[in-house]
């Protein structure tokens, strides 16, 4: 049964501009411009959930606890990503709230912080891979291993070392039901920022653990526990390709699950670049939906018409 509900997964680019400094005002323009194509969707009569990155923001948290950690204490990655979480929900909030009250739609906006739950024994503990934070010197890195026990490894373009956290598999979305129930007033609804914040269960209820979780899968497991008939991944490129990048890339359009699932497992997408994203689009799919849709940020209505972007479907 068809249930109206579109999750979007906001990328980067949807936020952030592509060149600038990334400012408040900045990040603002940029949203603006996102938030009315959302509005044109809402307008029409779509249940919305939005997701969104915290890239570079949560990374940028951490550097200004770093930087005054002598007189502040540095929290730890997940309050920093509920951090995030706060502001950037806020600054959505308050843009699309505004945009559907100047378009005569009465409908409350409300941001969720969100928890995610992972396995405590999932792999990706034993194999911290996510860079975070700012960069060091090999004479920092020494000394912040000795002192906090990080993981760190040498930036491939040789800006330095980086902290690497683990990156786990999420499973269940904490704040889903009431999610839900928010779906049912006719609220849209902004969650699971950043990925969501990792947790585990543990004797005693819930505990945030130092992760991150990658936000598409996180998107396509909120899309799986709200039934949502579409999971729209927006990203910096029009639609997904094949040989990205070289002579021969070949742009997918329309495209069945199992000729994506074939293409995925025979290693054609990146994954630190679209891999991630077909996957969440496979998962979300192979749960029950109806379609998920890999566009630019720009093109979001475009896409949703089907005149742009790749579009997956079940056989």
């Amino acid at each position: 049964m068809k249930t109206g509900i579109d999750v979007i997964a906001l990328g980067g680019n949807a936020i952030l501009p592509a060149d600038g400094e990334g400012t408040i005002e900045q990040q603002r323009e940029v949203t603006r411009k996102t938030m009315k194509q959302v509005c044109s969707l809402i307008k029409v009569g779509r249940k919305v959930i939005l997701t969104h990155g915290n890239g570079p923001i949560v990374g940028n948290i951490i550097e200004r606890g770093e930087a005054v950690k002598d007189h502040i204490p540095p929290m730890p990655i997940d309050v920093c990503g509920a951090d995030s979480q706060g502001g950037i929900g806020y600054m959505i909030q308050q843009i699309l709230g505004n945009e559907l009250k100047s378009q005569g739609l009465e409908k409350e906006v409300v941001s969720i912080i969100s928890q995610v739950r992972v396995a405590g024994d999932d792999d990706a503990f034993e194999n911290a891979t996510k860079p975070i934070g700012p960069f060091y010197s090999s004479e920092e890195k020494r000394a912040i291993e000795k002192e906090k026990n990080w993981i760190m490894k040498e930036d491939a373009e040789g800006r330095g070392f980086r902290r690497v956290v683990p990156s786990p598999t999420p499973l269940e979305i904490i704040e889903a039901p009431i999610i839900s129930k928010l779906l049912n007033l006719d609220v849209v609804v902004i969650a699971v920022g950043g990925g969501g914040i990792p947790v585990v269960r543990r004797e005693g209820g819930l505990e945030g653990v130092e992760a991150v979780i990658d936000k598409d899968r996180a998107a396509s497991v909120l899309s799986e526990d709200v039934k949502a008939d579409r999971l729209i991944i927006l990203t910096n490129v029009d639609q997904v390709y094949i040989n990205y990048g070289k002579p021969d890339q070949k742009p997918l359009g329309k495209i069945a699950l199992s000729e994506l699932t074939k293409l995925y497992k025979g290693y054609e997408f990146p994954a630190g670049s679209m891999g991630p994203k077909v996957r969440a689009a496979i998962e979300f799919l192979e749960s029950g939906g109806e379609e998920a849709i890999i566009s630019h940020a720009s093109y979001l209505l475009d896409a949703c018409k089907g005149k742009v972007g790749t579009h997956i479907y079940p056989d």
